[in-house]
């Protein structure tokens, strides 16, 4: 629906019928005020009865759409809803180089960890509705791809977008945890859940994953870790095919102390089967924001008036000057004629 954020300014629509019935007082003196040359054709064009008509109705349009631009017309939108308040929510993903082992089973095809997560771990984020979400990328290092934010679609694209070696091959766990309790303290009054995954140990960073837990612990973040990695692999070689460990470097006590410690829960993620369904266990230990309030989105409409009025308003001045142009020449043809008759009779 249309709402005026100022409507008021309606009254103003009858105003020049107001002036229009008000007694006109004659005046012998001549007007103080001098039409301009691009209006010059207004006096020309008002001489006739017939002509005004038209002209009139233009101002009339003109006006009327003034005052209704004026009046600050907008689109109401239909109601949307929106959580009152939800979590703050961080993922934190691993880079390294073991990611890039291809010993996942997605849709009948073997992929590596990477490509699996980013299938399962998007339709997640795609399920956080209420939630902020920021997404951090560590190898090497600890980076924050995408900071605190409502736009689930914008992180689960900067997710899709992330490739292997961006962020070194080895594995900063510790500086990831820091990392996430450095940006929830921007926002102090909101339940802190960090989501790590991983599939090594930690073998970078400036911080150790104890120190990191000390951090976490004093800010009050829950983490929930998740190991990747199947636990038998088949391999290769030249003496034939042998039964491996993919996930030997796993480091499942520290991930365990890390999630025990701070109220959350460590998950063994051996296939995308057990993945999904780690995502699941995660909606139900961390429920989405139910209660919720309504808004209607307001899109302004006053340039639309305003625009066919200034056109209106400009096609008009053109009309009168062309005539008054045209009027102009025929009066200086018609005088030279004069002219050049009165040369001849003499």
């Amino acid at each position: 629906m249309i709402h005026f954020e100022w409507p008021w300014l309606l009254l103003a629509l009858p105003l020049p019928l107001l002036v229009y019935w008000l007694p006109a007082k004659k005046h012998s003196q001549s007007a103080a005020l001098k039409i301009p040359h691009l209006l010059s054709g207004v006096s020309t064009i008002e001489s006739s009865s017939n002509k005004n008509k038209v002209p009139l109705s233009i101002l009339t349009i003109i006006w009327l759409l003034t005052v209704v631009s004026a009046s600050q017309p907008q689109w109401l939108g239909e109601p949307i809803d929106i959580p009152t308040e939800g979590r703050e929510m961080m993922i934190a993903v691993d880079l390294s180089g073991s990611m890039q082992v291809e010993d996942m089973e997605l849709g009948g095809t073997t992929v590596n960890r990477l490509d699996m997560l980013k299938v399962l771990l998007g339709e997640f984020i795609e399920r956080r509705q209420g939630d902020r979400l920021g997404l951090i990328l560590f190898g090497d290092d600890a980076y924050m791809q995408t900071p605190m934010t409502f736009d689930r679609k914008t992180v689960k694209q900067m997710l899709e977008e992330t490739v292997l070696g961006l962020v070194g091959k080895k594995t900063a766990i510790g500086d990831a945890i820091a990392l996430a309790a450095k940006r929830f303290d921007e926002k102090p009054d909101s339940n802190r859940v960090l989501v790590l995954l991983t599939d090594g140990q930690n073998t970078a960073g400036k911080i150790t994953p104890d120190q990191a837990l000390e951090l976490a612990v004093d800010k009050g973040i829950t983490i929930y870790s998740i190991g990747i990695g199947a636990d038998v692999m088949l391999q290769r070689s030249l003496f034939g095919t042998r039964r491996v460990n993919p996930s030997s470097e796993l480091d499942e006590a520290t991930l365990t102390n890390l999630a025990e410690q701070t109220g959350g829960k460590y998950f063994r993620a051996r296939d995308s089967q057990s993945m999904s369904e780690i995502y699941q266990l995660l909606d139900n230990l961390e429920p989405v924001e139910q209660e919720q309030q309504q808004m209607r989105p307001l899109t302004s409409l006053f340039h639309y008036p305003l625009a066919v009025s200034l056109i209106l308003v400009f096609c008009y001045l053109l009309t009168i000057n062309i005539r008054h142009m045209w009027a102009s020449r025929s009066t200086h043809t018609a005088s030279s004629k004069l002219d050049k008759n009165a040369g001849v009779s003499k």
